[in-house]
């Protein structure tokens, strides 16, 4: 008989038990066009069509009206939004599902049409030259503010208030956003932060940010429902730029997560080819695996073979899956059958209803 495939076998995530390895990657879908920005029927409907992943990671959460920068993403500051999100979790929990919620704060990707004509906040006043989706379309970002030790104190409540939310919204677990460029991403790199204050300068005090973030949101959820995501080599994609101390500012940041009793550590490989960009680390998984003591999730471009692959060679307990999973509802039940993947509707990413959303088939069986 042919062994199960590494992704297929059950996981025990410190106090929950998995039934595969198989992760639901967080994905802004736009689908919470009302005035509230409250999670809908059909969001609830979206992701109760992939509960049999091992773990859902819910789209990033907007902690506070000042940490938006997309269009119609559901946020949890509010309580309208916790009673939306009731609705996910009940959804996902009926079919025997687990998810967690990603929190988020945009920080510099974003733009002033969200803002009341402010500007968005960051570490400092660089501009990333990106785009934010806004209610007329992409538009160019602009020059954000830098924040002011007040602002920084009171992002750091709006994630404990967001974390105290997700529990009241009946969440497994919450996830911080530290990766892809957003607010505490804008920390950690030198290119976007020249502060010469206790956020600035050094890499601890770079760092400082997402663990007083952890403190706050700890007092509201236990340090084994909580997962960080982190991507180390992210370079010339949402304004961020590597440099020679990018890597050690990541070790750094990863040996200091092993202090605390997390649910897990979710890493992203590259999202573009590194290899020749000094200070890089093209291999991410193999470089923070001896270092990292806990559970560890992989994402960015697998398919079933390389995520089972990387399982047998123990670099990563759980593999997470982005676009897949927004073709494939039943993700796993193909991966079971090794069938054949759909694919995504590209255009349909961020539209609003059902189209390209909640009607990709399942396997016809």
């Amino acid at each position: 008989m042919e062994n199960k495939q590494a992704l297929l076998t059950k996981y025990e995530m410190k106090d929950i038990v998995l039934e595969n390895r198989v992760v639901m990657a967080p994905m802004t879908r736009s689908r919470a066009d009302n005035p509230g920005n409250t999670a809908t029927d059909l969001i609830a409907e979206y992701y109760a069509q992939r509960a049999s992943a091992g773990l859902i990671i819910s789209e990033g959460s907007q902690i506070s009206k000042r940490a938006v920068g997309y269009i119609n993403t559901p946020g949890i500051y509010s309580d309208e939004q916790v009673e939306g999100w009731k609705k996910v979790t009940d959804a996902v929990h009926a079919k025997g599902g687990k998810v967690f919620i990603q929190l988020w704060h945009v920080g510099r990707i974003s733009h002033p049409d969200f803002h009341n004509g402010e500007l968005p906040l960051s570490a400092s006043a660089f501009n990333p030259n990106s785009e934010s989706y806004t209610p007329q379309g992409f538009k160019e970002t602009v020059t954000p503010k830098a924040m002011t030790i007040e602002e920084i104190k009171e992002t750091i409540k709006d994630y404990g208030n967001a974390a105290k939310n997700a529990m009241a919204a009946n969440f497994d677990g919450i996830e911080i956003h530290s990766s892809n460029g957003y607010l505490l991403h804008q920390f950690f790199s030198r290119t976007s932060n020249v502060r010469t204050d206790d956020y600035g300068g050094s890499i601890e005090n770079r760092a400082r940010i997402l663990f007083e973030v952890l403190e706050a949101v700890k007092k509201h959820v236990p340090e084994n429902r909580i997962g960080v995501r982190l991507n180390p080599s992210l370079h010339g994609v949402f304004g961020m730029m590597l440099d020679e101390e990018t890597i050690p500012t990541f070790d750094y940041i990863v040996n200091r997560l092993n202090d605390y009793e997390l649910s897990y550590l979710h890493l992203s490989e590259p999202f573009t080819d590194v290899t020749d960009v000094p200070g890089a680390e093209p291999h991410i998984a193999k470089h923070y695996r001896p270092m990292y003591n806990g559970t560890l999730i992989i994402n960015t471009a697998f398919d079933r073979e390389k995520g089972n692959r990387i399982i047998d060679e123990k670099l990563a307990d759980l593999v997470a899956y982005g676009k897949p999973y927004i073709s494939n509802p039943d993700l796993v039940e193909r991966f079971a059958a090794k069938a054949e993947i759909s694919e995504w509707d590209e255009p349909t990413f961020y539209t609003p209803g059902a189209k390209g959303f909640t009607d990709y088939p399942t396997l016809k069986v």
